[in-house]
């Protein structure tokens, strides 16, 4: 294929979440004549997940990309302007940027049907694991694809699993605010961070280290005993409503470890990765979701510019190497944030909390925490220093990796 504009090109995208039918709504915005299918492993409303979250510069995006589509994503989602921490039995509150929460299932549907009602055709419970004969294959088929594995060499794909143990619930309690509560037990810390999705959901995802887990017995009880014990522990931010774990399944909710998945090239002739498919990014920044849909609008724009096909997914996959960098960064120290909790939790929780919102800083891990608080406070009042600051955090990691590759 040398033109990818002017014919009618045939494209199989294979993955039927947020970046696979969001791209091929754009396809469609760009040239209504392409023959576009989504081929989806799993039954209509059977997605597992609760809500996901974005912020205001992704919807200011998704008009850029499709109005119609932004105008119902920004209709059935929730916004929250603070955050809250309950830190055993103290709290503490924070203003912050304005956030959203949509239900996924929600998120999905209302994609799906965008998709079809510009003439895609989306096929549900069809698990496609050969690429499907099109002038474009994309491989938007998870963190496990299925695609990508059959050229894992290739691709040069690397999987890293975090430390914590982590289970994703549902609650019918309807945070007002984007909410985090530590409880302490016999066996170390636990810890929640809850949103709203709907007017009667939100989600809960739940962490504790190995230690605590196993300490717990969470890792013997089943499914309904662990959410009795969870919510016990969670009682005052639950405010007496329960956690749910799968709400459309009769499995139970699992128990995880978060696995990081990296790719050194994203294409293979005419098959390209997209979302998870590519790579993942810790679930404490909240940024999956998001990255999933600009991978989405990368590559549309990129086949849109450029004159033939190999040129284009070079192009994205350049452009969204790069554009990654900063959330993988900030996903790594997020995560170690959480792996290294009790070293916080020591401090008030108004500087608990705010050190919980620089979680994505490099130079956090290696100053003794109050010493990093009173810095920061400063930063904010002097420009110098926080440049200094902003010098110094990436500078001090490289170093500290540098002498633990060499022994």
């Amino acid at each position: 294929m040398t033109s990818l504009w002017g014919v009618c090109v045939k494209v199989a995208c294979v993955g039927g979440g947020p970046a696979g039918l969001y791209f091929s709504i754009l396809m469609k915005r760009h040239d209504p004549s392409h023959d576009i299918t989504v081929y989806e492993r799993n039954p209509p409303g059977s997605t597992y997940g609760w809500g996901v979250t974005y912020w205001s510069a992704l919807l200011d995006r998704l008009r850029e990309g499709d109005p119609e589509s932004a105008r119902a994503v920004r209709e059935h989602a929730v916004s929250w302007r603070q955050g809250v921490a309950h830190v055993g039995d103290r709290t503490t509150v924070q203003p912050g940027d304005q956030g959203f929460g949509i239900g996924r299932q929600a998120l999905l549907t209302l994609l799906a049907r965008r998709a079809e009602a510009l003439g895609v055709r989306v096929v549900f419970d069809r698990n496609v694991t050969e690429p499907p004969e099109a002038d474009l294959v994309v491989a938007a088929d998870g963190v496990h694809s299925a695609l990508r594995q059959r050229h894992a060499a290739h691709f040069g794909t690397g999987v890293t699993t975090g430390r914590n143990r982590y289970a994703w619930l549902g609650t019918s309690r309807v945070f007002d605010s984007f909410t985090f509560a530590f409880a302490a037990t016999d066996h170390g810390w636990i810890w929640c961070y809850g949103y709203p999705f709907s007017a009667t959901r939100s989600t809960c995802v739940v962490e504790c280290s190995p230690v605590t887990w196993h300490g717990l017995g969470l890792d013997r009880a089943d499914s309904a005993e662990g959410l009795v014990l969870l919510e016990k522990l969670f009682a005052e931010p639950l405010d007496g409503h329960p956690l749910i774990g799968r709400e459309h399944s009769a499995e139970p909710a699992q128990w995880l470890t978060f696995r990081t998945v990296t790719n050194r090239t994203w294409h293979r002739d005419n098959l390209v990765l997209l979302g998870d498919a590519a790579h993942t990014t810790h679930y404490s920044i909240g940024a999956g979701t998001t990255l999933a849909l600009e991978d989405a609008m990368a590559l549309a724009d990129a086949l849109h510019d450029a004159p033939e096909l190999g040129t284009a997914l070079r192009r994205y996959e350049r452009e969204r190497l790069t554009a990654l960098v900063p959330a993988q960064s900030a996903a790594r120290y997020s995560a170690r944030w959480y792996e290294d909790l009790p070293r916080y939790l020591a401090l008030p929780p108004e500087q608990m909390f705010a050190l919980l919102g620089q979680r994505h800083s490099p130079l956090l891990p290696h100053l003794p925490p109050r010493l990093y608080y009173r810095l920061d406070r400063a930063a904010g009042r002097l420009d110098a220093l926080r440049r200094v600051k902003r010098w110094a955090g990436p500078r001090l990691a490289r170093t500290v990796q540098s002498l633990s590759s060499r022994r």
